[in-house]
């Protein structure tokens, strides 16, 4: 029997902190999680995997890494112990032609950006997982690329999961989670809801920072581009529903999205 498709899904991952708070966000991923089928295998596209060129993960135990500082010893003390699938990342090496994809057997493993979502999302931590590189010196209609080159593995049961975030902007941050947001954080956050439920992705690709509100939301973009790679795996027409919505830290938003589901 053919493997069920599966969604592709977006999360706003926002502070580490989430990782171990219980908190509205936390329990939505929860019961999220809960409602999604089983995947054979996750790719996670995290924003915290910067390289010079794009890599997936090629070990049959990846490691915890803890790419953090200044946080409380709960968070260092996280291990998320999923196995990784050497076989599959092979297979994806292969298969994504027009997309050079290079197989990672030392260099990285799961980041926080990956577990803090994950152990919401699939606490058992017994699906395997393959962690996918974010190629910098490309811009977003490469990421987009790269996602429209993954979406055929919906269809062999592997979920692609994007963690970063719509609006991240560190040096505005206020470190109250409950700060008011910022009103061109709202401004772009409203904006991206527009184009998705427009399913105008294009603009969501070419014009990002076209205006002062997007600027400041994304002031490096290494939190949307796993949004983008999301899209470029979504089909088209493809409706997105949204998971979560709203900001933390004032500049920070939390808006997470599957298609598919």
């Amino acid at each position: 029997m053919a493997a069920p498709r599966m969604p592709v899904v977006f999360i706003g991952h926002g502070s580490p902190m989430n990782a171990v708070e219980d908190n509205d966000y936390t329990r939505t991923l929860a019961a999220f999680g809960a409602r999604l089928p089983r995947p054979r295998a996750i790719v996670c596209i995290s924003a915290h995997w910067m390289t010079e060129g794009t890599w997936i993960t090629h070990q049959a135990h990846p490691r915890t890494i803890h790419d953090l500082y200044g946080f409380p010893k709960p968070l260092f003390e996280i291990q998320y112990p999923a196995p990784g699938d050497p076989k599959l990342a092979e297979d994806i090496q292969t298969a994504t032609s027009g997309i050079r994809i290079n197989l990672d057997d030392e260099q990285w493993g799961f980041d926080h950006g990956a577990w803090s979502v994950l152990r919401h999302l699939f606490p058992a931590a017994d699906v395997p997982v393959l962690q996918l590189s974010l190629y910098m010196e490309r811009a977003a209609d490469y990421h987009f690329d790269v996602g429209q080159a993954l979406a055929p593995l919906r269809d062999q049961g592997v979920l692609i999961l994007g963690s970063g975030n719509i609006v991240h902007n560190l040096r505005t941050i206020k470190w109250d989670a409950a700060a008011p947001p910022y009103p061109w954080a709202l401004e772009f956050d409203d904006w991206v809801k527009s184009k998705l439920d427009a399913g105008d992705a294009r603009a969501l690709v070419a014009d990002a920072t076209a205006t002062e509100a997007g600027r400041l939301s994304i002031p490096t973009p290494e939190h949307w581009y796993p949004f983008i790679t999301v899209l470029g795996a979504a089909a088209p027409g493809e409706k997105p529903h949204t998971i979560f919505d709203g900001l933390q830290n004032a500049s920070i938003s939390m808006r997470s999205v599957v298609f598919g589901l």
